[in-house]
């Protein structure tokens, strides 16, 4: 009985420790709507160089998200001059500076993986309004 006590502790200390650096209000509402699988978002994010940081912006499709509380990840994939190309991001990193949403699309899978098999007007999902 003792030794399940003590987990339930040190999940709420892990908990309260994690709280600290959650990004809750500031990016997962957008707009009173959080992001989804099927989004397509630009993610501003700040890139050191050298003594100076600038902000680079990288628009595309999320195609997967993985929520593991502070480690909360999500998956975007852009395609240029017929080049797919994908790259994961930390939701609570204090490196990203803006999320904002360009458009929702209806999808009925929880990873469109399937996406990295696709090109031209296929790649194409239907619109949510």
């Amino acid at each position: 009985m003792k030794e399940i006590k003590d987990k339930k502790t040190s999940m709420n200390l892990v908990e309260f420790v994690e709280s600290k650096y959650l990004k809750v209000n500031e990016l997962k509402d957008i707009k009173n709507e959080k992001i989804k699988v099927g989004d397509i978002i630009k993610v501003s994010y700040s890139i050191p160089e050298g003594n100076k940081e600038r902000i680079q912006s990288y628009e595309g499709l999320i195609i997967a998200i993985k929520n593991r509380g502070l480690g909360k990840t999500f998956t975007l994939r852009r395609s240029i001059q017929g080049i797919g190309i994908e790259q994961i991001f930390l939701l609570n990193s204090p490196k990203i500076t803006e999320i904002t949403k360009k458009q929702s699309s209806k999808v009925r899978r929880s990873k469109l993986y399937f996406m990295r098999f696709l090109n031209g007007k296929s790649t194409r999902l239907k619109r949510e309004f």
